[in-house]
């Protein structure tokens, strides 16, 4: 089933620990969505299809990733280091270099923004240029595929074990008003 922006997640932001790992199968996607096209196509001529969901793409990276970085790096990160817990040596050992990933993939989104604007643009790319982007889309592969599985796997079970009920609402009141989203009884984002 293909993904949309804005599209319902499996989570509510009651449950802001899933809805943030709800996030990374989005990212998963549409970065999956640009190394196909480029697979596909090596910087040649776009169908209309193919611009429609390059430019989805680069919308998402544009507007939803970086609220997810925020949810991470403003919400969740500073409650995990002020638990002041020493069952979350582990976990806070993990957050200087997670820090450093969305550093470098926001770098890399920047490069692989203007290199596929000027794709749609001018209807294909030189043969650097190509090849500068699959080198940019293979780095943010390696990149997401380590962070995410550090989160899903580690991070989020031991923010889920150290934080508690309260802390945990309160991240998601953050996160959904980072969206301007009312939280519902429920937790179901409206949209």
């Amino acid at each position: 089933m293909p993904i949309t922006i804005g599209q319902r997640p499996d989570h509510g932001f009651d449950e802001p620990l899933g809805l943030l790992s709800d996030c990374h199968r989005r990212i998963q996607h549409f970065l999956h969505v640009l190394v196909a096209v480029d697979a596909e196509l090596a910087g040649g001529s776009l169908t209309a299809g193919h611009r429609s969901a390059l430019d989805q793409s680069l919308q998402y990276f544009a507007t939803s990733a970086p609220k997810h970085t925020d949810d991470e790096e403003e919400s969740l990160f500073p409650r995990l280091r002020a638990t002041g817990d020493p069952a979350a040596a582990e976990a806070l050992g993990l957050l200087e270099g997670l820090e450093a990933d969305h550093d470098e993939a926001e770098s890399l989104h920047s490069a692989v923004d203007l290199l596929v604007r000027r794709w749609i643009a001018d209807d294909g790319l030189v043969a650097a240029e190509a090849a500068h982007l699959r080198e940019h889309l293979a780095r943010l592969q390696a990149i997401y595929r380590r962070h995410i599985a550090i989160e899903d796997q580690d991070l989020f079970p031991a923010a889920a074990r150290l934080l508690d009920a309260s802390t945990i609402h309160e991240i998601g009141r953050e996160m959904a008003a980072r969206r301007k989203v009312a939280s519902e009884a429920k937790g179901e984002p409206r949209r």
